[in-house]
């Protein structure tokens, strides 16, 4: 009987343990949710109210000759880059997984994609977005992204 007690006890703890887990990684999603919400409307207000004061924004890429590249870059020049999209220009950003990874108030979303311009495939990647939760509430610290045109798994624009 004892044994049977213990046992439920660490079930019932197990299970709330999981669930928590399982409402903060729905957290962290919400936030790249929201970014890319914002992204595919050009609302920069929208976008910004998911990142944390001075975030690192960084892409890894190729130049003409083929050397990979690092380019940082501002928030505020990602954001009027951004809008600046002319309206009769269309593009999205098909996201294909999230894994999202916890660790007391740091999380981490790695988001395969693929990017469409005018429903044309343009290149494919991984973003990388580093989380801190600040007063109950996950903001984006860091965010890198790769972006390439071989060895893509191109998903139908929806």
């Amino acid at each position: 009987m004892k044994k049977l007690v213990s046992t439920t006890i660490f079930l019932l703890i197990a299970t709330v343990i999981i669930a928590q887990d399982s409402l903060e990684e729905d957290k962290v999603q919400k936030v790249v949710e929201t970014f890319f919400e914002g992204f595919h409307a050009r609302d920069s207000t929208l976008m910004k109210s998911v990142f944390h004061e001075d975030p690192v924004i960084q892409t890894i890429g190729r130049s003409k000759n083929g050397q990979t590249v690092l380019v940082k870059e501002e928030l505020q020049q990602v954001l009027k880059g951004i809008v600046s999209i002319p309206l009769e220009t269309d593009f999205k950003e098909v996201l294909h997984d999230y894994v999202i990874k916890i660790d007391g108030e740091m999380a981490n979303a790695w988001t395969s994609y693929s990017f469409y311009m005018d429903d044309t495939f343009s290149h494919c990647g991984v973003n990388s977005f580093q989380l801190l939760k600040v007063e109950g509430e996950w903001k984006i610290i860091y965010l890198i992204d790769t972006r390439r045109k071989e060895g893509c798994k191109e998903k139908k624009v929806k």
